[in-house]
């Protein structure tokens, strides 16, 4: 499979958080390009880089009411649970499992963001949320309730379920 490349697709007018994406994009490429030699620094990279770039988006999650167990929060946390596991199985011995997990997270990406991240996207800009400062500029219209879905997406996206269970099943 070809690398994912960053494409204005992926963009979803939010500049701090299209800049995070593109980042991981760029990781997720080198790890995809990585000789033998490099594959588990480059793995690192891009797990280091996806748990600070999840955290920030629960950040911004909690700070504009969603609840703490949303499943966009959960999709997070399952994601790096399974790039955990594959770090493991890497240093023991099976470098190739990350070169199938880089593929299914190429294939996983586009779905997280064009569904999860654009409605949190939406979410963020209605409740006026400046991601730089945690600012809540427009606090009347945060939800009187905590969000505990996904802001309008999770139901809605077989095919994002169907990559997120493909890139579990790669560990």
């Amino acid at each position: 499979m070809a690398a994912l490349q960053w494409s204005e697709g992926l963009a979803l007018d939010l500049p701090l958080m299209d800049e995070t994406h593109e980042e991981f994009v760029a990781l997720l490429a080198a790890v995809q390009e990585a000789d033998d030699g490099a594959l588990l620094p480059a793995w690192r990279a891009l797990v280091a880089h996806t748990t600070g770039h999840f955290a920030r988006e629960d950040a911004w999650m909690a700070a504009t009411r969603f609840a703490s167990g949303n499943c966009h929060s959960l999709q997070h946390k399952v994601v790096l649970q399974v790039m955990g596991e594959g770090t493991a199985r890497a240093e023991a011995g099976e470098p190739a499992v990350l070169r199938h997990m880089a593929s299914e997270l190429a294939v996983w990406f586009p779905q997280h963001t064009q569904t999860m991240d654009a409605a949190l996207a939406l979410h963020l800009r209605r409740v006026g949320y400046d991601p730089a400062s945690g600012t809540v500029h427009a606090p009347d219209a945060l939800p009187a309730e905590p969000i505990h879905g996904c802001g309008g997406a999770c139901s809605s996206d077989p095919a994002g379920a169907e990559a997120e269970s493909r890139v579990a099943a790669a560990a």
